[in-house]
């Protein structure tokens, strides 16, 4: 088994991981708030941490990995569209049509994030069915002298947690200093943060000790990860821009409210992602979604990829020519893959993803693995039955490794390959192609050749003819609907 290192927000090193348990291995990462499509900046956790659950799973084996990831369903903008749907006429309830709202974002998530090949988490909670938690946990926060009830609202004393700012790195009053926090009057203290508001009539909202409300949004996650984990568990995950405030938080209230517990051992963030160099942003025009990206014909393999080209812990650019590169890479490894079957990953894959989960490392070496094949394939087609023999390992045995190896990054997996034409039949048009050329050669009239080869290009399909013949390959925008009009 291979040590895998992870560097740990909280200590700010790489370490050794250890399980508490080997046979219980437990990873929270926070969840989308399901209001409207993920852009591209959401999908980056997700291709992170699913390919960590990928590694931890290969060495821990499916069974013994638990990987929770919440869906945040209360929140002021998914009440918002309810009330414009409720104005615009819905005799619906608001508590349905939040229901409604966050149905179909939810099916669109899975539906964006399938199609990236991430793989669903093992229990993916709602906060709405963990309300009781969250109070139970508030109630505890409030007897123990680390939460106080304020003009309805129930707020977490920050300063009754010595080791805050432990995960940011900064001290209390340099958060209030540097930070634009809430000063509300009932306030203790101006970076006291929100357990439990009021809801009014038009909002949604649960009975409470301290009158009809519903949760802040922090206490959603330790509830969550405490009803599911227990009071210590091993990775807790999400993007950079969760550290603080919300990491921060949660980790207080936690540790808090079961401080027999650890909480999580190992902190893991990754970058933001900026496109084409710069932030994105609605106002620069280069603010998309993953749906946006797949409904311009790019497939979410190639998504996956370029995410995959950059470390998790390093800022990673978006451009137009990194997703070329990443299909070219890909259409090649699928016509000379698909169809085989994994065996196990390769060594070098498994310990660049061990070491801090060096995804970029990972595709180098797939990429030597795929040269090594090559090179192997033209032995055993045309070398010397001497050089056959002396093969270290046969085709075949490379293959089954690549095949597993790009798995475990989550590419090249079973059914995948539609998007590059595989199971489409070209041999019909092979064989047009073929005799029309061979009377274009009696005749000297290649017109209809050239007809026919702008055709099938203008469908995508790559046209290759040399003395060995003709060979059609679904290249880059294949689309075999346009491929009717030819038969």
């Amino acid at each position: 088994m291979v040590t895998i290192r992870l560097t740990n927000s909280m200590t700010r090193r790489k370490e050794d991981f250890q399980p508490i348990n080997r046979d219980r291995v437990g990873m929270y990462v926070c969840g989308p708030t399901v209001y409207d499509r993920a852009h591209l900046g959401n999908a980056r956790p997700v291709v992170v941490f699913d390919t960590l659950y990928r590694l931890l799973r290969n060495e821990y084996q499916p069974d013994h990995v638990k990987y929770v990831r919440n869906f945040t369903d209360v929140d002021d903008k998914i009440n918002a569209e309810a009330q414009r749907r409720k104005a615009a006429g819905r005799p619906e309830s608001l508590e349905a049509l939040i229901r409604e709202r966050t149905e179909e974002t939810i099916a669109w998530y899975h539906a964006d994030m399938d199609a990236l090949g991430a793989l669903r988490p093992d229990v993916e909670p709602r906060a709405t069915e963990f309300i009781g938690a969250m109070i139970a946990m508030i109630e505890g926060l409030i007897a123990a002298g680390h939460a106080y009830e304020a003009a309805g609202h129930v707020l977490f004393r920050v300063r009754s947690y010595r080791n805050y700012g432990a995960l940011s790195g900064r001290s209390v009053d340099d958060m209030i200093a540097g930070a634009r926090v809430e000063v509300a009057p009932f306030k203790e203290d101006p970076m006291d943060f929100v357990l439990w508001k009021p809801s009014d009539a038009d909002l949604p909202g649960w009975d409470s000790p301290w009158g009809r409300g519903r949760p802040g949004w922090h206490i959603e996650c330790s509830a969550m990860s405490y009803e599911l984990l227990g009071d210590s568990f091993d990775i807790h995950g999400g993007g950079l821009d969760l550290q603080f405030p919300h990491h921060e938080n949660e980790i207080a209230q936690s540790c808090c409210a079961h401080p027999q517990g650890g909480f999580a051992r190992y902190w893991l963030h990754n970058e933001m992602l900026q496109v084409e160099g710069k932030k994105m942003s609605k106002s620069l025009g280069n603010f998309f979604t993953v749906r946006d990206l797949l409904g311009q014909g790019i497939p979410g393999e190639v998504i996956r990829f370029v995410f995959l080209m950059t470390h998790y812990r390093s800022p990673m650019d978006w451009t137009a020519e990194k997703a070329r590169q990443a299909e070219a890479t890909l259409r090649k490894w699928h016509r000379v893959l698909t169809g085989v079957a994994p065996t196990r990953p390769d060594d070098v894959v498994v310990h660049a993803l061990a070491d801090d989960l060096n995804t970029h490392g990972a595709l180098q070496a797939l990429r030597g693995l795929y040269d090594r094949l090559e090179d192997v394939r033209k032995v055993e087609a045309y070398g010397h039955p001497n050089d056959r023999s002396s093969l270290a390992e046969s085709g075949d045995a490379i293959e089954g490794r690549f095949v597993a190896s790009a798995q475990l990054l989550g590419l090249l997996l079973a059914g995948g390959d539609a998007w590059i034409g595989a199971g489409v039949d070209l041999a019909p048009y092979t064989a047009r192609l073929t005799a029309l050329r061979e009377a274009a050669m009696a005749s000297k009239d290649f017109s209809a050749v050239d007809a026919l080869k702008s055709a099938l290009t203008a469908a995508g399909v790559e046209v290759r003819m040399s003395k060995a013949g003709v060979e059609l390959l679904p290249g880059p925008g294949f689309d075999a609907s346009k491929l009717e009009a030819l038969q």
